[in-house]
């Protein structure tokens, strides 16, 4: 049978209404359903939740690290400013003690012997000097002032033999002389008179009588001269010839204490220089055995057995320009060139996020895993945590505040290398029987933290009281009991404002480390437990990431249940 096109129009039209009249009674249906909310038993059955239940519980913190050796000796290069690696040790050569690891260029130090050496032998040679002229110093100054003594001697000496000797003497002579001067004068007026009277009786003739008047003439003048004499010795010649005298003394006894002085000064003087030349020399000396020392330090040895481990192998980062170690290559005064492990006990060095710092302390377990050693564990505990933030992490980021943290791994450690990638897991507490919900259950709605606890077909907000939390897993001391179901997905628009009613307006204390409740011991060789297979690099996230990891893997998990409550949770 054949049916037109007008016929077929006009049957598809009650379809077409019906179809439209379906599909407006849907839309009205999935609006009621959008208007009663989560509270509807539809919306409740589409939420993932958590079945609260009793069980172990470990508290951790992990955290990617290298390990290294736990003590090693550090080759550094001792040769002052930059030198060329002439000759280095292969990387991971095992050297006996003795052996050479690094030879560094010393021509430059081999050309400063020769000129130092110079030097020395000139400052040695003035020292001598100075020596040798210190002692003729010494000898010509005590020879001055002998001579000055003994100039001051004479002139003592001289001063007395006039005032007591010659001039006594030259007294006596002149009063001799005027007293034989006295008697001439007399025999010659006698004689005189005598003649006068010859010549009156004209036995004498005239001449003869001028002879003896002359005669007597000239004894008058003797005696007069002789008087002038005395007086001129007395008021005069003595006088003067004291005051020389005197004045010669003085020059004596002031040349005396200008040689003792002038001694002194060229003896000061003298032993200053000696003094100076031989601090040259020391000097000099002093170089030239630094440079001896400089020349030895090019040459670096072992100082004990080892591996050989190049310090730019453990160094590497994103800022370093620095090559690696190898011949040719210039290095710097101090840089370090070499580690020698002297022990075959390493330690982990990780880096703890400023959030973790409150759970962690030194002491705490530590369990090790290899990232080249799969399927080995290794145990160990924290040794200790930085004072200060990584500064090269806050250069990368000013917002990142990491802590250097040191794992002393336990047992020799034969297996391990120095900068193999390491995983650490710092055990704070482990719960032999608690109660636990995941970290995304719980939020807080003004100041206090809650959860979502099913009541027959709805979500209700519950107050607790949590404990610690390892990322994953949080410890709930008050406000839920075993059995309970909480959404794993809480109302984030719930968190804006305080919940009226149910929720006290108070500010919640989360317990410290030294008032946590009481744990069980860490065993003495735990075990890892099974983990998600995600990247070592993305562990140190916020908690908010997980968090969303978290709930992403739950997205179609309606009810979620421990499997065991014997079985630890991470």
């Amino acid at each position: 049978m054949t049916i037109d096109s007008h016929q077929s129009a006009e049957i598809k039209k009650p379809h077409i209404f019906w179809w439209v009249g379906a599909g407006l009674l849907l839309a009205a249906a999935l609006v009621l359903v959008f208007l009663r909310g989560p509270d509807s038993a539809e919306k409740a059955a589409e939420q993932p939740t958590f079945s609260v239940a009793r069980g172990p519980l470990t508290i951790s913190v992990s955290e990617a690290g290298t390990i290294r050796p736990r003590e090693q000796i550090i080759l550094k290069s001792e040769v002052e400013g930059q030198t060329v690696i002439l000759f280095l040790i292969d990387e991971g050569t095992e050297v006996s003690k003795g052996d050479l690891l690094v030879e560094l260029d010393a021509s430059q130090l081999l050309d400063q012997r020769v000129n130092q050496q110079i030097q020395m032998i000139n400052a040695e040679a003035a020292f001598i000097n100075a020596r040798e002229n210190l002692s003729v110093v010494k000898s010509q100054t005590q020879a001055d002032i002998d001579q000055a003594a003994l100039d001051l001697d004479f002139s003592r000496q001289d001063l007395d033999q006039y005032q007591a000797g010659e001039y006594p003497k030259l007294v006596k002579e002149a009063e001799a002389t005027i007293t034989l001067a006295e008697e001439t004068l007399t025999n010659a007026r006698n004689t005189y008179e005598w003649s006068q009277k010859l010549f009156a009786e004209k036995y004498l003739s005239e001449s003869e009588l001028k002879r003896d008047e002359l005669s007597w003439q000239k004894a008058k003048i003797d005696l007069e001269l002789a008087r002038d004499e005395l007086n001129l010795l007395q008021n005069f010649t003595y006088k003067r010839r004291m005051a020389e005298l005197d004045s010669a003394f003085s020059q004596a006894e002031m040349a005396l204490e200008r040689a003792k002085r002038k001694a002194t000064a060229d003896i000061v003087q003298a032993e200053a220089k000696l003094r100076a030349s031989e601090a040259e020399f020391q000097q000099q000396q002093d170089k030239f055995a630094k440079i001896e020392e400089q020349i030895k330090k090019t040459k670096i040895y072992a100082p004990m057995d080892g591996t050989v481990i190049y310090a730019t192998s453990t160094k590497m980062s994103w800022r370093s320009s620095s090559e690696p170690l190898d011949e040719g290559q210039a290095v710097r005064e101090r840089q370090e060139l070499i580690y020698l492990p002297t022990t075959v006990s390493y330690n982990a060095e990780i880096k703890i996020h400023e959030s973790s710092l409150q759970k962690i302390r030194p002491g705490l377990p530590v369990r090790i895993s290899i990232d080249a050693l799969p399927g080995q564990q290794l145990s160990g505990r924290v040794a200790s945590i930085a004072p200060l933030p990584d500064a090269t992490s806050m250069f990368m980021n000013p917002d990142l505040k990491v802590y250097n943290s040191i794992i002393a791994i336990d047992g020799n450690g034969s297996s391990l290398r120095n900068g193999m990638s390491c995983q650490a897991e710092i055990i704070v507490a482990q719960f032999e029987d608690t109660l636990f919900v995941p970290v995304q259950a719980v939020v807080r709605i003004g100041t206090q933290p809650t959860v979502y606890v099913a009541d027959g077909r709805q979500f209700k907000p519950r107050p607790v009281t949590p404990g610690l939390d390892n990322n994953r897993m949080i410890q709930i001391l008050d406000g839920i009991e075993d059995g309970d179901l909480v959404l794993l997905t809480p109302p984030l628009g719930a968190a804006e404002k305080p919940a009226q009613g149910a929720v006290p307006e108070q500010q919640p204390t989360l317990p410290k480390m030294n008032q946590r409740p009481k744990a069980s011991q860490p065993l003495e060789q735990p075990q890892i437990p099974p983990k998600r297979s995600d990247n070592p690099s993305s562990r140190s996230k916020k908690t908010g990431e997980d968090k969303r990891e978290l709930t992403a893997e739950h997205k179609h998990v309606k009810t979620l249940t421990p499997k065991n409550n014997h079985q630890q949770v991470n």
